[in-house]
Formats: C-alpha cells, sequence, structure tokens
C-alpha cells in the first residue's frame, strides 16, 4: 500500500513547487498573453508561465487532497492582550474537505468569543471595496454580521504603539471566500479592530 501524503506533507510539497516556479525551474510553454503570435512575440510571458504552472501543480494537489481525503485545516495559535486561542483553518494553499468545513463551523462561536474579549474597547471598522476603504461600524453592527457566518478566523499585526486585529467572518470554502473569488456561495468579511483614533492598515 502506498504512503498517503499528511496536510503537513502536501503544505511542504507546495512550497518547495512554488519556490521552483518562481526561480523559473518550472515553467508551462503553452502559456500567451494575448493569443495572438505577433502580439505575444514582443511580450514577456515568463511570469505568467510561472504563475500558471504553479496553479496547475495546485489543482493536481487540490484533486489528491480531495481523491485521499486529506484535510486541509492547519491548527493556529494566536496571542493577543495575553489571552490564547487556539483554533483551525484551512491553509491558503489547500482547500477544505466536507469535514473541514464542519471542523470550522464548530469553531466559530470560540472564535468569535475569544476576538470580543480581545476587541473589548477598540473601534471597528468594516473593510469595503477590496480593502481599499474601512467603514466605522459598532458591536451590533458585527453581532449581525455574525448571525450569516459559518466560519471564523483571526489574525492581528501588533507592535508596542499599534494593535489591529482582523476578524474574518466566511460562508462557502475558504479557498473562495477571500477576494470574492466564489461569491455568492462563498465569500468574506472581514472586520478591523484597532485602538481608538487608529485607522487600520491592513
Amino acid at each position: 500500500m502506498s504512503k498517503v501524503y499528511t496536510t503537513e506533507d502536501l503544505i511542504q510539497i507546495l512550497r518547495s513547487e512554488r519556490q521552483a516556479c518562481l526561480e523559473g525551474k518550472r515553467l508551462k510553454l503553452a502559456v500567451t498573453v494575448s493569443g495572438n503570435p505577433v502580439i505575444d512575440q514582443f511580450i514577456k510571458t515568463d511570469g505568467l508561465q510561472k504563475f500558471t504552472a504553479y496553479q496547475d501543480f495546485k489543482a493536481a494537489i487540490h484533486e489528491y487532497q480531495t481523491e485521499h481525503q486529506v484535510s486541509g485545516i492547519v491548527w493556529r495559535e494566536i496571542t493577543i492582550r495575553e489571552k490564547t486561542l487556539r483554533y483551525p483553518e484551512v491553509d491558503a494553499q489547500l482547500i477544505a474537505l466536507p469535514n473541514d468545513i464542519e471542523i470550522l463551523k464548530a469553531a466559530k462561536n470560540s472564535v468569535l468569543e475569544f476576538w470580543r474579549n480581545v476587541s473589548s474597547g477598540l473601534d471597528f471598522y468594516l473593510s469595503i471595496n477590496n480593502s481599499k476603504e474601512y467603514r466605522q461600524i459598532t458591536i451590533s453592527d458585527v453581532d449581525r454580521m455574525t448571525q450569516r457566518t459559518e466560519w471564523a478566523s483571526l489574525w492581528k499585526w501588533e507592535n508596542p504603539n499599534f494593535l489591529e486585529i482582523v476578524l474574518q467572518l466566511g460562508w462557502g470554502k475558504p479557498e473562495e471566500a477571500s477576494y470574492k473569488r466564489g461569491f455568492p456561495t462563498s465569500g468574506s468579511e472581514y472586520v478591523h479592530a484597532v485602538n481608538p483614533g487608529n485607522l487600520p492598515i491592513g
């Protein structure tokens, strides 16, 4: 019986392949920019060829995940204001299996409770226009959004003078939720919590 790669194995394989593509060791030579051979001969296509080679490889890894039921879940730990939370998240290069979605849904309430505790006293902003703008909102606005959210994720920017906690409120497939790629069946809203008087940076 052949070995089935683990989540960690697949993450490492993708990391190595991505590096190989960036270094130009993998190219999808059939890729053209415009499809017009006269125009394409004057345009550098190596960046597109590197990107496409990696995307094709990543799609093959996603097929492997599905075929062998290899989870895309990784466990993260975040510490904010001396409080720590361990929570599941789908690795950015992998896909979520149906069981992974259930794990994310089961963790939603603990992520939201942690976020409420560590964001107390902060100002809240909703990311709009693909994170180019922010609109100030209230905790009751956030509460309304969480009611239609299936899963949640967190990250932070912090230094001695600044704290920003980003709460991702998602639905559908995590791999399609960022950047509105799978909208409306998958998507995310991003709530930024910052110290009063500050604006979000990320």
